[in-house]
């Protein structure tokens, strides 16, 4: 199969995995073959971490789970310098820790303290960790998905703005609608009582690594015209400047976006548009990840928060403004 046909596969088999969450995977899938990390944020059982877990395991690749809590010490997650006694004598030999694989799962990442999350910032940016003085490389493949509860305050550390601005995208995840809610129950029903039995059927074939690095080739081919680049361009200016667009806006935004929003759109954009099989980017693949890139870039303003406005609000108000290319 070639590199399309292999993703849209990985997307099938997540699919079995998660009831009633497409956009989600598609999102995951679109962190990935950007080369980004993704912030995965919802309330407790909808999935974040089965979704995550149903992608490694049908990716041939390396997981590591961390889960973050308040006592967590940096070298938790990066690893650190062993003193080894040979027969030569005593020399120091790093043990890589659980950051050192391709996909990694940061669970509850805003339960752990600032000096933790800090951690992870090299690795996520650099694709490399430093331990006393030395460099360690990451694998080619290598992602990082956090995840967050949002309605947890007690023994929690907000991740700062500067940190946040690290995700490629901010994901989302709401309760499913009622049908959904039906076959997730007997989905799960169904796993028990094949665990029950001890049943166990041979699992597909894995999706090699080398699909994903041949699907970035191609999205790396993927034509944005002058003007599909003027108008991210444009979207991410009116973060910036929104009392050029209304003064409505204006009053909401405390702080607009920064680049990083602009090479996210171009990324995620050019890989929404491959993963619907076309090589081209119109303004529909920009308008359908502009909220998972925007939402954790906007600063509200304290009126938009007293009027009840989100960050979601304020970014469909912005795609209402600015004109289509």
């Amino acid at each position: 199969m070639n590199a399309l046909n292999q993703i849209l596969d990985l997307k099938t088999r997540m699919g079995q995995s998660i009831i009633g969450q497409t956009e989600v995977i598609d999102r995951l899938l679109i962190g990935m073959l950007a080369n980004g990390n993704l912030l995965i944020e919802g309330l407790p059982g909808l999935a974040k971490t089965r979704a995550v877990k149903a992608m490694a395991r049908n990716l041939d690749a390396d997981f590591s789970r961390i889960q973050f809590t308040p006592d967590l010490l940096p070298s938790d997650v990066t690893g650190t310098e062993v003193f080894q006694q040979t027969d030569e004598g005593g020399t120091f030999r790093f043990e890589p820790g659980p950051i050192f694989a391709n996909i990694v799962l940061a669970d509850e990442i805003n339960r752990a303290p600032a000096k933790v999350q800090a951690a992870l910032l090299e690795a996520m940016e650099e694709r490399q960790v430093t331990v006393s003085g030395t460099t360690h490389k990451m694998e080619p493949l290598f992602i990082v998905m956090a995840t967050q509860n949002p309605i947890e305050q007690e023994g929690t550390y907000p991740l700062p703005e500067a940190q946040m601005d690290r995700f490629l995208m901010h994901v989302q995840i709401t309760y499913p609608p009622v049908e959904d809610e039906v076959e997730v129950i007997r989905l799960v029903r169904g796993e028990e009582i094949a665990a029950g039995k001890g049943a166990s059927s041979e699992p597909p074939p894995t999706i090699p690594q080398d699909a994903v690095f041949a699907a970035r080739s191609e999205i790396g081919q993927v034509h944005v015209s002058d003007a599909m680049d003027r108008y991210m361009a444009d979207l991410v200016q009116a973060t910036r400047t929104p009392a050029a667009l209304s003064e409505e806006l204006a009053s909401w935004i405390e702080i607009g976006a920064s680049p990083r929003a602009s090479l996210a759109l171009d990324k995620c954009g050019r890989a929404h548009a491959w993963m619907n099989q076309r090589d081209y980017v119109d303004p529909a693949d920009i308008r359908a990840i502009a909220h998972d890139v925007f939402r954790h870039r906007i600063t509200l303003s304290f009126e938009a928060q007293g009027n009840a406005k989100t960050a979601d609000d304020v970014i469909a108000e912005i795609l209402r403004l600015v004109a289509l290319p």
